[in-house]
């Protein structure tokens, strides 16, 4: 089993058992793949510390810092488990695995309140974030 296999089977382990939302949150299943996100929506993701964020949707992600304001696009997989959903792929050769699951969720910046929270490795390092789609937005101001 190589590392990218073991990142996406802690996603995976992840969305089924580590979320807090449980049963009860919006889209969650016990039975089956998490629907709280449609196929086609666009999932936009954002973390501080260090400042990350960008979108997934239609099979491409962008990934955005400080340093690479413009983003790097790449391709990736969309993955549903019991308690939200991942993305899978190869950001400049590197693994970029994350899930997003439901839950209120706070940047710790500004005063939105995001409907979900982002987990995402990058190679080995683990990032924490907040999610949130067009259907489903922040609630807050629009430029903190």
């Amino acid at each position: 089993m190589t590392l990218r296999d073991c990142s996406i089977l802690l996603g995976l382990a992840c969305m089924t058992a580590c979320s807090g939302a449980g049963g009860d949150a919006p889209g969650a299943s016990t039975t089956g793949s998490f629907d709280g996100i449609e196929a086609g929506e666009t999932v936009h993701y954002t973390g501080t510390e260090p400042f990350w964020g960008g979108a997934a949707a239609g099979g491409m992600a962008t990934y955005e810092t400080p340093d690479n304001p413009g983003g790097s696009e790449f391709p990736v997989e969309r993955f549903s488990g019991n308690n939200g959903i991942g993305f899978s792929g190869r950001l400049n050769g590197t693994s970029f695995d994350m899930t997003i699951t439901p839950g209120e969720c706070s940047d710790g910046m500004s005063d939105r309140t995001y409907p979900y929270t982002a987990t995402l490795m990058i190679g080995g390092e683990q990032r924490r974030g907040c999610a949130w789609t067009d259907s489903q937005p922040f609630s807050g101001p629009e430029a903190p």
